[in-house]
């Protein structure tokens, strides 16, 4: 068997925690997995895996050869890209995921210049606020709000996000319009926004002149879902923290109004990541440079 494709195989059962999943992310038979590890095992003449019904566990021995090969695996991919991708056209299907607001307002409206540039890559675009596992659900870069989790994953920032304070002017005109960040606390209902992955509701925060608050507010409404957000302060429903680059257009309009200015929000930091040991393909280089261009043209994004 060929010892670079085991070597291949065993990382990817390493990354993706189970031998189903690997083979599911390489498109191969389960079987062949198992046969390609057993093979390398047997070669090497020690254990790397430890295997339950449920999950697998990395030998300490595992753990030192996965180390040592998944750079030489990636120093590999870099020779391979580097020789490659100078001559190459991007094409080929390509798995990305993004935000469903930063979908629909920025990413979308922009495609048609993408396939402009790149007409041969075939786009699998997900959109969820549901963080996904690159690994084991194959995408190959997503881009992300917030500071990352993921350690081992390599990110690119892209943009800042500004938040800003805004209630429809409905809203406004039945419960009067906040002056401090302390009376969402008492006289006004907020809108919350709740972490997918654990339920945690996200406060928002106020700053100036040094002075930090983290207000939970009065709520009768939380969501997992950034377009949800925008749905419920056109409805009225209570005062949020949303990206400005969703705001703004709404406040110009006057379908949104933003109250506590003076307060400054948090800003978001924005990402491309991709997994450490996949190189820069020619069309995924081509995605993370033209979404890096794309984000710094943003009126409302800052850099």
């Amino acid at each position: 068997m060929d010892q670079l494709q085991s070597i291949r195989v065993f990382a990817r059962v390493v990354e993706a925690g189970t031998f189903t999943k690997a083979a599911e992310s390489l498109d191969l038979p389960k079987g062949t997995v198992t046969k390609l590890v057993q093979h390398l095992e047997s070669r090497l003449k020690v254990k790397l895996l430890n295997r339950t019904t449920r999950r697998v566990t990395v030998t300490p021995d595992g753990a030192a050869y996965y180390e040592r090969t998944a750079r030489l695996l990636n120093d590999l991919d870099d020779v391979e890209a580097s020789m490659t991708n100078a001559q190459a056209k991007p094409s080929g299907r390509l798995r990305v995921d993004v935000g469903t607001s930063v979908a629909q307002y920025i990413i979308i409206p922009a495609l048609a210049d993408f396939y402009r540039r790149y007409p041969d890559i075939q786009l699998d675009l997900g959109v969820t606020d549901r963080p996904v596992d690159l690994i084991t659900d194959n995408v190959d870069c997503v881009i992300r709000g917030g500071e990352l989790q993921e350690q081992s994953l390599v990110a690119r920032r892209i943009a800042n996000l500004p938040l800003v304070t805004v209630a429809s002017p409905a809203y406004l005109k039945a419960h009067g319009t906040p002056t401090h960040p302390e009376q969402l606390e008492t006289d006004h209902t907020m809108i919350n926004y709740f972490s997918t992955r654990t339920g945690r509701m996200y406060p928002n925060e106020f700053h100036k002149d040094g002075q930090k608050l983290e207000i939970s507010g009065r709520y009768k409404l939380s969501v997992n879902e950034s377009n949800a957000m925008t749905a419920a302060l056109l409805a009225g429903l209570g005062v949020a923290q949303t990206g400005s680059f969703v705001a703004m257009p709404l406040i110009e309009r006057g379908e949104l109004v933003r109250v506590l200015e003076e307060w400054a929000c948090e800003t978001i930091p924005v990402y491309v990541v991709y997994p450490p040991n996949r190189h820069l393909s020619a069309k995924v280089r081509a995605f993370v440079e033209w979404a890096a261009e794309l984000f710094a043209k943003q009126p409302h994004m800052g850099r």
